[in-house]
Parts: structure tokens; C-alpha cells; sequence
């Protein structure tokens, strides 16, 4: 078992977290306020753009959860060979996933945005935007996969390090790229893709110093295309099954945004603006829900079972607290909040209405985003993906479609908070009910048996 007096406290994984998803964001909703400045169509290029990455890069959360659990586990069961085998494996591995996602970016593009029902005037700002981003996907990719694996080894604080570089040159590269200075009048909304490559590209050396003085890491040549299937297997037993959630919510959630499309620019614009408002809200949930993750990966590999049911039920317990908390204060502030944004009193009026709403989203959206790393770490990766397409594309797919032909944004939102809901009860009950007991216990008969 791993000793109290050593262990790491939840909150002090779950704060370098909480500031790494936070300079994400405001990354996100300066490039939002930036598009914005050139008018609601440009912000409604961006923020639709945005969803489609979003959908691709599920590709690069199969290794980051799959590799994130996989070395929790290895670390918590003394294993560290195992460990360092499963960290080298994120480069070769990224290397693929992000080719890709770029080539799917270069070659599908268009007919994804076709897909969506986008207008006119959307489609000729955000298809030049979505070509630009195909270089530095392959380095997100990169990033990704190792930050997780830092975190994993609860160097928190130097995968944050590498965030607040990374991200802040981003966001300064972005205003002076997409709004220019002096007489260059900037590249627009491709200016933002062209700062991601810079700022991820000084990120992945960064990734490189830290995995060298940290973990005496200095990977090889071989290291950054060589994949072994024997040393993926786990990695994706557990990525696998959390990726399908994602395709299957990010193709739902695509059904929610096309039929926002439909509803016209001034809609797509506000539902850019509120969603970009709300991921300020959960931001405290993902952290919690992350740092458990790594914790329970943890206790599962020491075999202290009883150390990480009671974890879980406590970081559940602070997430509903904090977003309850957050969505209220972002529903009474939405009159000033949005203007930020935009001026038009129809766009404030309807993104107010989509906030209230989201005070039950985000409670709901609370189980889904602690208890489904929750169940991974402990090797319950299956039950999360099979409990939740129903509600995925009945709910959230097919409802928010009909909602929204009935009720416009708001019937849309309602769908959203109903599917989180459906989804995290389910998972709460196999948690509480201890449906992940005998995974968690597997997971540690099968690393003994790699010893």
C-alpha cells in the first residue's frame, strides 16, 4: 500500500490542473474574442471549427487516458521498468495518431463542414481556418501524450510549467498574428492556427527537458516512430473504450451543433460564445476529475482498494460544490459576462436563458467527469462506453435535434443537461454500488502476473 504520510494530497494534483486547463481556456476565448472583434460570422467559423478538432483529437485521448492510467498503475505497483517502457511508447505512438488526424484534416474538411449545414458565410472563413491547423495537430499530439505521462509520474507542477509557456505564447502570437501591427492588417483567423504550431513546437521542447531531468529520459530515433503492440495492448484496453464515449458524444454533440447551424448565425454565434463561457465552469470538475484519475491509478496498482472509494466519493462530493457554485455565479453575470463578445441584446438575452439551463447541465456533467476516470483507473473502462450510447444518441443526438426544431437553443440545452444526467447516474451507481471491485482487482492480478 502506498503510505499516507507519502501520498500525494488530491488537491495538490488537482491545482497545477486546474491552472493548466485554465490557461487553456482563456487561450480558447481570446481567440474567440479576437474572431469576434471581425464579426459574428468569423466567431461562429471559429468556435464551429473548434467543435471539429475537438472530435478529432479523441484520436490523441486514446493514448493520453490509455497511457495516463496504464503508468499510474505501473508506478503504484513498484513496476517501473513496465513504467518506462509504457513512457517511451507515447512518441511512436503520438507519431501515427497525429499523421492521422492531419491527413484526415487536409483531405475531409470540406465535406465535414457540409456535414454541419454550415452557411455560406461560415464555410468561406472556417475552410481556409481548418486547413492551417493540419501541421500542428501531429505536435498537439506529441504534447499531449507526454504532458499525461508527466503528470502520471505527479510532476504536476512542470507539466504546468510547460502549459503556461506554451499557452501564453499562443495566445500572444495569435493577437499579433490575427490582428497585426502597423500596417500589416494580420492573417485573420489563420493567424490563431499559425501561433498553435509556433507555441506547440516550444512546448515539445520543453515536454523533452522535463522528461530528461525528471525521468532520465532522452528518447532515441527509433523511440519517435516504433509502436510495439505488445506494450500498446494495455494502453489501449483502457483508451479504447473511453474514446468510443468520445466518438459517440462528439458525433452526437455534432447532430446538436448542425442543428444549431439551421437555426442561423446569430444562433451558431451564441451557442459559440455560451459554450466558451461554460468551459470556465467545469473547469474545476475536470481538474478534480484528472487528479483522481492519477490517484486512483495509483491505489489500484498498490492494492488499496478501500483508500480510493473513499477519494472518489469526496472528489465527487468538491466537483458538485464547485460547479454548482460556478454555473450560478455565470448565469447571474451572463448580462456581463457576454458582453465581452458581442453587443446585441438578442445574443445576450439568448446566451442568459442557455446559462440558467446550465446550472442542471453542469451538476449533471459533475459524475461524468470525476466517476469516468474513476472507473478506468481501476480497469472498469468498458462500462462507462456501453452505459452511455443509449443516451448519447438517443438523448443527446436524436433529442437535441427534435428539442431544437421545437424549442430553438433552449430545447437544444435541455437535451444536453438530460444526457448528462441519464449518463451519470449510471456511472454513479456502479460506483457506489462497487461494480468496478473485481476490474480493480484484475488489473492487479494482471500486473503481478508481468512482474
Amino acid at each position: 500500500m502506498i503510505d499516507a504520510a507519502v501520498r500525494p494530497r488530491l488537491n495538490t494534483i488537482a491545482g497545477p490542473l486546474l491552472g493548466e486547463f485554465l490557461l487553456g481556456m482563456c487561450v480558447a476565448m481570446g481567440g474567440l474574442w479576437l474572431a469576434s472583434q471581425t464579426s459574428d460570422a468569423a466567431a461562429g467559423a471559429f468556435g464551429l471549427v473548434n467543435q471539429i478538432l475537438e472530435t478529432l483529437f479523441v484520436v490523441f485521448r486514446v493514448l493520453a487516458i490509455g497511457l495516463g492510467v496504464v503508468v499510474t498503475q505501473y508506478l503504484g505497483a513498484q513496476q517501473h521498468a513496465s513504467a518506462r517502457r509504457a513512457t517511451l511508447l507515447a512518441l511512436g505512438a503520438s507519431t501515427w495518431a497525429g499523421v492521422l488526424v492531419a491527413c484526415l484534416v487536409v483531405a475531409g474538411g470540406d465535406v465535414a463542414l457540409d456535414w454541419l449545414n454550415a452557411p455560406a458565410a461560415i464555410v468561406s472563413l472556417a475552410a481556409p481556418f481548418l486547413q492551417w491547423f493540419a501541421p500542428a495537430l501531429l505536435l498537439e499530439a506529441y504534447n499531449l501524450s507526454m504532458a499525461s505521462v508527466l503528470r502520471a509520474h505527479l510532476f504536476s507542477r512542470d507539466s504546468l510549467k510547460v502549459m503556461v509557456v506554451m499557452h501564453t505564447s499562443h495566445l500572444v502570437l495569435a493577437a499579433l498574428l490575427m490582428r497585426g501591427w502597423g500596417d500589416w492588417t494580420g492573417m485573420g483567423l489563420e493567424g490563431y492556427a499559425v501561433a498553435m504550431l509556433i507555441s506547440r513546437a516550444l512546448g515539445l521542447v520543453m515536454h523533452l527537458w522535463f522528461w530528461r531531468i525528471r525521468m532520465q529520459l532522452v528518447p532515441q530515433g527509433r523511440d519517435w516512430w516504433t509502436a510495439a503492440w505488445k506494450d500498446l495492448g494495455p494502453v489501449l484496453r483502457v483508451g479504447l473504450p473511453g474514446a468510443g464515449v468520445e466518438v459517440a458524444y462528439r458525433g452526437a454533440f455534432m447532430v446538436s451543433v448542425a442543428a444549431t447551424a439551421r437555426l442561423g448565425v446569430t444562433a451558431l454565434a451564441t451557442h459559440s460564445y455560451t459554450l466558451q463561457l461554460l468551459k470556465f465552469v467545469l473547469l474545476t470538475s475536470m481538474a478534480i476529475g484528472w487528479a483522481c484519475e492519477i490517484m486512483v491509478g495509483r491505489l489500484v496498482g498498490a492494492g488499496d482498494l478501500r483508500a480510493a472509494n473513499g477519494l472518489v466519493r469526496k472528489a465527487v462530493r468538491n466537483g458538485l460544490l464547485a460547479s454548482g457554485s460556478l454555473a450560478l455565479l455565470a448565469a447571474l453575470g451572463a448580462p456581463w459576462l457576454m458582453r465581452m463578445f458581442t453587443k446585441d441584446p438578442a445574443v445576450i438575452e439568448a446566451a442568459q436563458t442557455l446559462l440558467w439551463i446550465s446550472l442542471v447541465l453542469e451538476t449533471g456533467r459533475v459524475f461524468n467527469l470525476i466517476l469516468n476516470g474513476a472507473l478506468r483507473a481501476t480497469g472498469d473502462a468498458l462500462y462507462p462506453a456501453v452505459s452511455s450510447v443509449a443516451s448519447l444518441l438517443l438523448v443527446l443526438g436524436v433529442g437535441s435535434f427534435w428539442l431544437g426544431r421545437l424549442f430553438g437553443l433552449p430545447g437544444i440545452w435541455i437535451a444536453y443537461a438530460i444526457d448528462e444526467w441519464i449518463r451519470g447516474l449510471l456511472l454513479l451507481a456502479r460506483w457506489l454500488w462497487r461494480g468496478w471491485l473485481p476490474n480493480a482487482r484484475e488489473s492487479r492480478r494482471r500486473m503481478r502476473a508481468s512482474e
